[in-house]
């Protein structure tokens, strides 16, 4: 009889190779959350839908690949993702989510996701998207509730899945990234020498909860210098290039480009 009820089990939930996202996400009651959902090329030219419920086979379409609404759901096939905005949360949006393609010839991929909306979230952020220009910085103050104080932080890039990992008040730092628990509710990220291959989708944890951020790098503008000759009046432009910032890692986080979490 065990060895049946196993195999329901299994049945009923995926645990897809092809196709990854995040496990446990919160987000503010009334807010909105975007989520990525990354995908094998092979699934490239397939049609992606966003799934609610906790069994895989049982669960119900709540919308496809370019539908617009409270939900909606995109697909960036130069980046092997989808993402998945969802609008003006509600407290009964909570449950298990599936990021899933559709297939022809057998049975649809899929992986989850457990949403929670609430007034008072473990995590979030007041801006979901930050950008900083090329060679400059960019930082982010992350808000955690008191029950994750002594919870592991990470600051985490989608593209690599690669974690920057605090614990407590100890820092983590590479020659971009420096990321510090300050012990009373508060991480501040801030990464610095930016390259344009550091755009894309991060997330925050406290414990195992999470909340997701977009970076968007901007070229560095170049300044223009008019001279005139008097005699001509003619006029000729040269142009200069500002100073590239270095990444010291050590600069105070800049008010404009702070995020928050308010509680990927």
């Amino acid at each position: 009889m065990s060895s049946l009820i196993l195999f329901v089990l299994l049945l009923c939930i995926s645990d897809s190779e092809s196709l990854k996202t995040l496990k446990n996400l919160a987000v503010r009651h009334g807010g909105s959350l975007t989520i990525p959902c990354f995908y094998d090329e092979k699934y490239k030219s397939n049609l992606k839908y966003w799934c609610k419920g906790q069994e895989w086979l049982l669960c119900k379409i709540v919308a496809y690949t370019n539908t617009s609404g409270r939900t909606s759901v995109t697909d960036h096939p130069t980046q092997n993702m989808f993402t998945v905005e969802l609008n003006s949360l509600q407290d009964s949006d909570s449950g298990y989510y599936w990021c899933a393609v559709e297939i022809s010839d057998r049975s649809d991929d899929g992986d989850y996701v457990y949403l929670t909306v609430s007034s008072d979230p473990a995590v979030s952020v007041i801006n979901s998207r930050v950008s900083g220009q090329e060679g400059g910085s960019v930082s982010a103050q992350c808000l955690y509730s008191a029950e994750y104080k002594n919870k592991q932080k990470k600051w985490c890039r989608f593209k690599d899945w690669t974690c920057f990992t605090v614990w407590k008040t100890t820092t983590s730092q590479n020659s971009a990234v420096l990321v510090t628990d300050y012990g009373k509710g508060s991480v501040s990220v801030e990464m610095s020498g930016l390259q344009k291959s550091d755009a894309g989708w991060y997330w925050f944890n406290a414990g195992d909860v999470g909340v997701t951020v977009h970076l968007t790098v901007t070229e560095r503008p170049s300044t223009t210098a008019v001279t005139t000759n008097l005699s001509s009046q003619e006029t000729q432009e040269s142009m200069t290039t500002p100073e590239e910032t270095t990444c010291s890692g050590t600069e105070k986080p800049k008010e404009s480009q702070q995020f928050c979490l308010s509680h990927n």
